[in-house]
């Protein structure tokens, strides 16, 4: 099967960004987007309305992705250090992974789906899928329980509240600290401060949780072998409480890519190195 030119373009702008050390740059070609309007993201779920959708759209969003997983679209390999997960399972934390597949979230929420309970998983999610993104994945974007970014100064603020309450009552929010997704992208990168700052601030602990992949035999509709995953669920990182909020951020996020870099370099058997030599 011929391999999509669509994706050969991508991989060509992955290895470039490499290079030139633009890690948290999009590659995707995604439609165009609008700002988040205060109050329009209901991000709390507090409207009757917001959670009948939200309902109704996880109904949907689980068939949709269990079939994936029936039809050998979505690979999930192993699942191993399940005990960090639950060593935590009764506290809020943010859940960090590396992004690099549309379907990485629903892998993570596979997982631990057994352990949630009443629970929900919460995802945050770039401002633009929010508002812009087209079909049956934008619904999933707007209603399965997804936490919106934005750049306005409200919006923000209305995001942090919810961000802090939900960590205050036990929820996990998943959040992709390398920011935009590299397609099938293998190696950790640079992390950003944000999802540290966010449970710093909240005393909550960061999980993090690295995803490997090898080719499995089974070729995708654009060519390409479908990946098969392994989900590391790795120790908890906890805020040192006595380092103000940005200091004890920075310590997390470095925590956080020593041990992705660790499981990284054990698995492919291979120095982390970038800009084309591996």
């Amino acid at each position: 099967m011929e391999k999509s030119k669509d994706r050969l373009a991508i991989l060509d702008k992955i290895a470039e960004y490499e290079k030139r050390g633009w890690f948290d740059k999009d590659v995707e070609n995604d439609p165009p987007t609008r700002p988040l309007r205060p109050g329009e993201c209901d991000y709390l779920a507090e409207k009757p309305s917001t959670r009948i959708l939200t309902g109704i759209s996880n109904r949907i969003a689980k068939r949709h992705f269990d079939r994936k997983i029936r039809e050998g679209e979505l690979i999930i390999k192993r699942i191993r250090g399940i005990d960090n997960y639950l060593a935590i399972r009764d506290r809020g934390a943010m859940i960090t992974c590396n992004h690099f597949n549309p379907y990485d979230n629903y892998a993570i929420f596979k997982a631990i789906e057994p352990y949630l309970g009443k629970r929900r998983l919460y995802k945050v999610i770039r401002e633009g899928n929010y508002t812009s993104f087209p079909g049956l994945y934008g619904v999933f974007f707007r209603h399965c329980n997804t936490l919106p970014l934005a750049a306005s100064v409200p919006v923000m603020k209305e995001f942090l509240n919810a961000v802090s309450v939900l960590l205050k009552r036990g929820e996990k929010i998943l959040i992709y600290p390398e920011q935009g997704m590299w397609w099938n992208y293998r190696k950790p990168r640079p992390l950003k401060p944000g999802a540290f700052r966010f449970a710093a601030s909240a005393g909550a602990p960061v999980l993090p949780v690295f995803i490997t992949m090898e080719d499995s035999d089974k070729t995708g509709a654009d060519g390409f072998p479908i990946q098969a995953y392994t989900l590391h669920f790795l120790p908890a990182i906890w805020p040192d409480g006595d380092l103000p909020v940005r200091r004890a951020a920075e310590k997390m996020a470095a925590e956080n890519y020593r041990m992705w870099k660790e499981v990284y370099e054990r698995t492919y058997g291979m120095p982390l190195t970038y800009g084309g030599e591996n």
